[in-house]
């Protein structure tokens, strides 16, 4: 960049070109990249300069010249500080459109060859983009006698009181005040995020979308809880689907919700949720999909790439609690999966059992230690479906994979960036068939994909 033509505080006119990968408008000033968060692409405005980095600029709207046709007034009254969603202010149709080209342009910078001569589908949307997400997790505060609940102000230690998410399922929303308002009248001693001292960090609530089972937490900084009994029997009465209230203690110095110790309280220790055919027990901390609708739709994408016929062997990579394996073992001769997470492959195993499925099996460590070991005893697979964290595939297991061969895999993906990197590897031995966006997360700028890459000559 060069920083003789630009300084913090400069004014300048921008046309915003496309949309960056966390939501904000792209423009050009002089051949350097301009960062404005809030802008849509094709809007003409005047910008402010706020930061300067060494390859790009930050700056903020001063004035809307041209609005973009597909601007609207954000629904959520904290939207512009919270920073949990970043495209409220655009229309839901502009969303899915802008989704699919923050993947192009991830395919044109990483692996052109591949946004060349790869169909890239639409994206798949939800008929409601509101009130999707089944599980919340709010911090507690209190400011002179008021207990607030809810989000930190994006970039700040300033919480956020959220009566009302407008991504979260209301049943979460509901509890989630009503409980806040129950510590308040009982007096109940809630954490101080500066001197670290009280009880109440942060409420939790899940409920089941299909079964309308909700799960209350408390997560408090360690055992004792004064006015236990009038305090669970309260929160009972908020809401009838509440069928399990549980504590979690952690007392460490940390941004992780969750400590090690959790205790039951009141009612079951899981929430059980269905997926279409699949049933799941979920334990207060147990990873669970956070918009069941649109997994369903995500999964069923998967299915269709894998084209199981009923023989051939599968092994799911990255399983986590063996949902993708399970949701295509019907149609599998074999499905295998591992994780590195011990607590995954117990509740994976778990989840296989009580489904009936003898033919899923699971371990647990890393994908290339397996898929090498199962080499060496004969096995390898004719399908891997990987679901890995925003970092991608691990180099070890890019590696394994190009070893051992199999005729397709279904790569889906939460980060666009990496699935590019990813891609761009692979397809030395494969063929990128298509991509197909899923908005997992409407109002936020994540855009998940499904890929389907076939061995080449196969």
């Amino acid at each position: 960049m060069n920083q003789s033509t630009m300084r913090i505080g400069q004014k300048f006119p921008l046309t915003i070109k496309r949309l960056g990968i966390n939501g904000e408008g792209v423009g050009f000033y002089k051949r350097n990249v301009v960062f404005v968060k809030g802008a849509i692409p094709g809007e003409e405005i005047t910008v402010k300069v706020t930061k300067l980095q060494r390859n790009f600029a930050e700056a903020e709207i001063l004035t809307i010249r041209k609005p973009s046709e597909f601007r609207q007034e954000a629904p959520c009254a904290v939207y512009e500080e919270c920073g949990g969603c970043q495209l409220q202010h655009m229309t839901y149709e502009a969303q899915l459109i802008n989704k699919r080209d923050i993947v192009i342009q991830a395919l044109e910078k990483y692996a052109r060859n591949i946004a060349e001569n790869t169909d890239i589908k639409q994206t798949i949307g939800m008929d409601n983009p509101w009130h999707y997400r089944n599980k919340s997790q709010f911090q507690v505060r209190k400011e002179g006698k008021r207990v607030y609940a809810g989000l930190f102000a994006e970039g700040s230690n300033q919480l956020l009181n959220i009566n009302d998410c407008s991504v979260q399922h209301p049943v979460t929303s509901k509890i989630t005040v009503g409980t806040r308002k129950i510590l308040q009248k009982l007096n109940i001693p809630i954490y101080d995020g500066k001197t670290l001292n009280g009880l109440v960090r942060t409420i939790v609530v899940r409920t089941g979308v299909k079964t309308g089972e909700t799960q209350v937490c408390l997560v408090t900084t360690r055992n004792e809880l004064p006015h236990k009994e009038e305090l669970i029997q309260r929160i009972k009465k908020l809401d009838p689907s509440i069928v399990s209230i549980t504590q979690n203690i952690n007392r460490e110095k940390t941004s992780l919700i969750f400590g090690d110790e959790t205790i039951v309280l009141d009612g079951k220790e899981t929430i059980h949720e269905k997926l279409g055919e699949l049933a799941f027990d979920l334990s207060s901390r147990a990873f669970f999909q956070l918009n069941p609708e649109q997994t369903v739709h995500l999964y069923n994408e998967i299915k269709k790439a894998a084209a199981l016929t009923g023989k051939e062997t599968v092994v799911d990579a990255y399983c986590g609690v063996g949902t993708i394996g399970l949701w295509l073992a019907k149609d599998a001769k074999e499905v295998r999966g591992m994780d590195v997470v011990p607590e995954s492959i117990q509740d994976a195993k778990m989840n296989a059992r009580n489904h009936g499925f003898k033919h899923v099996r699971y371990s647990t460590g890393t994908a290339e230690d397996w898929l090498a070991r199962w080499r060496r005893e004969g096995f390898t697979p004719d399908v891997i479906t990987v679901d890995p964290p925003r970092t991608g595939l691990a180099q070890s297991f890019i590696k394994s994979v190009l070893k051992i061969q199999p005729k397709r895999i279904v790569y889906t993906s939460c980060n666009p960036s990496t699935l590019a990197k990813d891609l761009a590897e692979l397809s030395k031995l494969y063929d990128v068939k298509y991509i197909q966006p899923v908005d997992m997360f409407p109002q936020t700028a994540h855009v998940e994909c499904v890929a389907l890459l076939i061995l080449q000559g196969k």
